[in-house]
């Protein structure tokens, strides 16, 4: 049964975390330009949302181990020590600012913080997934390191529980890739397509009678069994994938536009789901009023424990 946070609204939901230390979740509204985080436990009279406003459209972000947040902006790794606080670029990305952003990402078990990038023209498969690896004692200064390419909207990011395979999605191209990854030397190899999903029919809108759409892979994130739960946008529904790229369940959601789940709660059996209301017909947005909205629902399985930047 989905439930949603109530004050939970935003244009396009993304990027969400729970915080162990606070009970929180965090998350971002990209278009809306903010970060937004619970008070108090949800669901409760007490329960509130806080937004921090932002001077442009935040695609990712990481608490860090010493407080406060990471957070990829437009142009860059920005750090902020506090909720509200100053934001301090760490890393430049060398991109058209004007044409292209940061977008989905997080941090790996180690601590290193990934994001990877999205063409907002959608013209060519220019993008790519980027690394920081900012832990004191590293012996480098911060700096982003390229890790994989060729991909038009950067998405569904995920790391297996045994720290050995990367996942990374390409939005338009309806395809989540994977790859062997040593975690220690942070190296990538053997690419594979983990599961390619049909692209959207001709003439399909959610209301076809014939026409058959699943979505496209936008966020993602791994359980505690190593499953691959992806968000499929425009498919109102979450889809958990086996380690072998096989569809073992299919989770219907109170949204056309699902972008990213996380687990939560004190036994991270809460599954949480960042949803999208932007550009949505009017009449989608009336049928499906959970729409831009984070939602919830108890789960089985649990997740895994959000990974801190370490810096």
């Amino acid at each position: 049964m989905w439930t949603s946070i109530d004050n939970s609204l935003c244009e396009l939901g993304e990027s969400p975390f729970w915080h162990p230390r606070e009970r929180a979740l965090y998350w971002l509204d990209i278009p809306g330009r903010a970060v937004l985080r619970t008070r108090g436990d949800i669901g409760t009279d007490s329960a509130k949302v806080e937004r921090w406003a932002l001077s442009t459209e935040p695609g990712c972000m990481a608490p860090a181990r010493s407080g406060g947040l990471v957070i990829a902006l437009r142009d860059g790794i920005y750090r902020a020590r506090e909720w509200g606080g100053e934001l301090v670029a760490i890393a430049r990305v060398d991109h058209d600012v004007r044409t292209m952003r940061f977008n989905d990402g997080k941090c790996d078990a180690l601590g290193r913080f990934w994001s990877g990038s999205i063409n907002e023209a959608k013209d060519r498969a220019n993008a790519a997934l980027y690394c920081l690896d900012a832990r004191p004692g590293s012996g480098v200064a911060p700096a982003l390191t390229q890790m994989a390419n060729q991909v038009t909207t950067a998405n569904g990011l995920a790391f297996s529980p045994d720290a050995r395979t990367l996942y990374w999605a390409d939005t338009p191209a309806h395809q989540v890739r994977a790859w062997n990854w040593d975690a220690a030397a942070n190296t990538l190899s053997q690419p594979r397509v983990f599961h390619q999903f049909d692209a959207k029919p001709e003439g399909w809108t959610p209301d076809s009678p014939t026409l058959r759409y699943e979505g496209r892979p936008d966020g993602a994130t791994v359980d505690a069994q190593g499953h691959y739960w992806v968000a499929m946008f425009e498919g109102a529904q979450l889809l958990r994938l086996a380690p072998s790229g096989e569809i073992v369940a299919a989770v219907p959601v109170p949204a056309q536009c699902p972008t990213m789940p996380c687990f939560g709660g004190d036994d991270l059996k809460t599954l949480f789901v960042t949803t999208a209301r932007k550009g949505r017909p009017a009449a989608e947005i009336e049928r499906l009023p959970a729409s831009g909205t984070v939602i919830s629902m108890r789960v089985d399985t649990p997740g895994l424990p959000v990974s801190f930047f370490e810096d």
